[in-house]
């Protein structure tokens, strides 16, 4: 007996470190001893461990058993080293040889009857696993379709601890997974996520709404925030649930780090292992603060602004969201990240999403001009939209009020609504444009570009920044709102395939930010 080494992968946040596990079995007291800053959930593989081995009908060593994990400093969560334990204690006691364990990634729960179990995070774990350079990683079989998603990695998806000793004992080609009853790995307490798949919409449903359905394009070809102001009834919901269904599909890299947030958070859909599309995420008013931004007291997850990475977060009657849950988002919505800092550490998720927010002009929600009208008074709704602060607002780039249609209005519009397909082939075609533009910087969209690039590189001609220059001095217009407002004319400008924004695309984009469009 002797001391064995293998490796498997820590998770902080969505970046995969390395974990080297070591096992000594020798001469004293007979336990287990597992050191290394272990939490809960890991401290209670020791039980887990001796189990799945007994069970599996290979010996326990009846020893001194001391199982290290490297680097102690980086705390260990879950139950994702359960697999590279038992296979650490397996080559110190000469069950497989020592040498075939030392270089493969082993990630996986053990069963107490010596399955293996999905876990959470298989997709950013690997990834740091890849970092290594040509590796093997034995994962769970139910986290295989997610694992392959990385190149020029050897996965060997396994079902339980017997079909992994015996390819480990007699080596060659990977073994095929045993067929098990289906289950989805660690999403047993989440709740499912609205995606605008599951709810098969299209923008030809929104009929009335000619300026917001124009809003809505426009933010999906620049990745811009938007904000709708307008009583029940008008289309608020409809329309931000059709907006994901304008943009185009992920492009690889974006798809990688979507599906890794969604593989931590265990929220990946069960159809298929990779999020090619833009996530759609619209969490309930009473959502709290560690719902939206992260967090967690002993493992820190992903909040709603990760989730939402590279997709929409949609806001729904936003006044009643809390105050201090509104005011978090203004440091996402600037840096396109978010840390969430905890007693356990800090940790860093991305969040460069869209936001769309929709309110009602006051609590009662009546508008003015029905049996019963509105009798809030004007305190009563300045307090009402002043939970949205000022701030927060100033990081919105379209502000739309969206008022009631008439009978006439709706079958006048009937002929002017278009598809989804045929908006999002438009939306695609000043993506590109912007693109080309941007070539060769790390930015793909005109949301992205930074302020001191906006006005150096990409600043509109003189007479195009009259009109913004004009609000600039007379206080309507915060430097802030500027910048958004030149972006917002830049999206303009793609949509309609000029190659710089004019006079027509600053007051359009300046009417937008200031709300006077209805």
């Amino acid at each position: 007996m002797a001391v064995a080494r293998t490796r498997s992968v820590a998770l902080v946040g969505v970046t995969g470190r390395t974990v080297e596990v070591e096992a000594d079995v020798g001469n004293g007291l007979a336990g287990i001893h597992l050191i290394g800053l272990p939490d809960t959930a890991l401290s209670e593989a020791r039980d887990r461990v001796r189990s799945a081995m007994v069970n599996s009908h290979y010996p326990w060593p009846d020893a001194r058993i001391i199982v290290s994990l490297f680097p102690a400093s980086l705390p260990k969560r879950g139950s994702q080293f359960d697999l590279a334990i038992a296979v650490a204690i397996l080559g110190a006691a000469g069950v497989v040889p020592a040498e075939r364990i030392a270089e493969p990634f082993f990630l996986g729960e053990l069963g107490l009857d010596g399955r293996i179990r999905g876990v959470r995070g298989v997709l950013p774990s690997v990834l740091g696993a890849a970092g290594h350079g040509d590796v093997t990683v034995v994962v769970p079989a139910a986290n295989a379709a997610e694992a392959v998603l990385v190149r020029d990695v050897k996965v060997v998806p396994v079902s339980d601890l017997r079909q992994l000793v015996e390819w480990l004992r007699k080596g060659g080609d990977a073994p095929s997974p045993v067929a098990q009853e289906h289950e989805e790995p660690g999403t047993e307490d989440v709740a499912p996520l609205q995606t605008t798949a599951a709810l098969d919409v299209d923008l030809a449903d929104v009929v009335g709404q000619p300026v917001a359905r124009r809003a809505l394009e426009v933010c999906a070809a620049g990745g811009h925030n938007l904000w709708m102001l307008g009583p029940p009834g008008t289309g608020k919901t409809m329309l931000a649930e059709r907006l994901p269904t304008l943009l185009p599909d992920l492009e690889l890299d974006h798809a990688l780090e979507v599906t890794a947030i969604h593989s931590v958070a265990g929220t990946l859909p069960s159809n298929s292992p990779m999020m090619s599309r833009p996530p759609f995420v619209g969490p309930h008013h009473t959502a709290t603060a560690a719902a939206i931004i992260g967090g967690g007291s002993t493992t820190v997850r992903p909040g709603a602004v990760s989730l939402a990475h590279r997709g929409v977060l949609f806001l729904d009657e936003a006044p009643e969201f809390q105050r201090s849950v509104l005011d978090a988002l203004r440091q996402p919505l600037e840096s396109g990240q978010v840390t969430v800092s905890r007693s356990v550490g800090s940790v860093t998720f991305p969040a460069r999403f869209m936001l769309v927010l929709a309110a009602n002009p006051c609590p009662c929600a009546q508008a003015d001009d029905q049996k019963d009208a509105c009798r809030c008074t004007p305190t009563v709704k300045r307090r009402y939209l002043g939970r949205l602060s000022g701030p927060l607002l100033d990081r919105i780039d379209m502000k739309v009020m969206v008022t009631r249609s008439s009978r006439r209005e709706l079958l006048a519009d009937r002929q002017f609504v278009e598809s989804s397909k045929v908006v999002a082939e438009r939306v695609l075609a000043a993506r590109e444009r912007a693109a080309a533009r941007l070539a060769g910087t790390p930015w793909r969209s005109n949301a992205e570009i930074p302020s001191s690039v906006l006005h150096a590189e990409f600043r509109p001609s003189a007479g195009a920044m009259r009109p913004m220059t004009a609000c600039l001095d007379a206080g309507t217009l915060t430097a802030r709102g500027l910048d958004r407002v030149v972006r917002v004319a830049w999206t303009l400008a793609d949509l309609a395939g000029k190659d710089a924004p004019g006079q027509d695309e600053t007051n359009a984009a300046l009417g937008f930010w200031l709300g006077t469009h209805s």
